[in-house]
């Protein structure tokens, strides 16, 4: 898989539509959950794409320290359904994680994992913080990695 990081004023229009086609399919259509993807924070986002074969098949999305986030959060994290077995997920992850740490320069960073996941960022460093709680009518958990 190839990694490409932009910011929004550098993603293309189908860069961009290929992102919200992949985020409706895993968290509206797959999940069953309708909530407002377009939240008004993707100008603000870093956008991480996993490419096979010039296909998108694992995004996130990042937030340096500070706007809107206090720290450094990773969010939107999503593989293709077709594509699940193959790693892209700790990979789109792995990348994230090193971009947020060696280029600005951060080591606490933070997100809202779905609780069925926490093993999962555990095994990336992530650690829950507090209680668990419904976000859009999904069990979430806020989780940090200090490493």
């Amino acid at each position: 898989m190839q990694v490409e990081i932009k910011s929004f004023e550098q993603l293309s229009l189908d860069e961009l539509y290929e992102i919200l086609q992949l985020r409706s399919a895993v968290f509206v259509v797959e999940q069953n959950c309708v909530y407002e993807d377009i939240d008004g924070r993707d100008k603000k986002a870093y956008h991480v794409l996993g490419l096979a074969k010039k296909e998108l098949v694992a995004y996130t999305r990042m937030f340096p320290p500070g706007d809107p986030f206090q720290n450094a959060v990773i969010g939107r994290v999503a593989v293709k359904s077709s594509c699940r077995k193959a790693g892209y997920g700790k990979m789109i992850m792995l990348a994230s994680l090193k971009y947020i740490k060696s280029v600005w320069q951060v080591s606490g960073i933070e997100l809202s994992a779905q609780t069925y996941l926490k093993r999962f960022y555990q095994e990336l460093g992530f650690s829950e913080v507090g209680e668990e709680y419904l976000e859009d009518g999904i069990p979430h958990v806020k989780m940090e990695s200090s490493t």
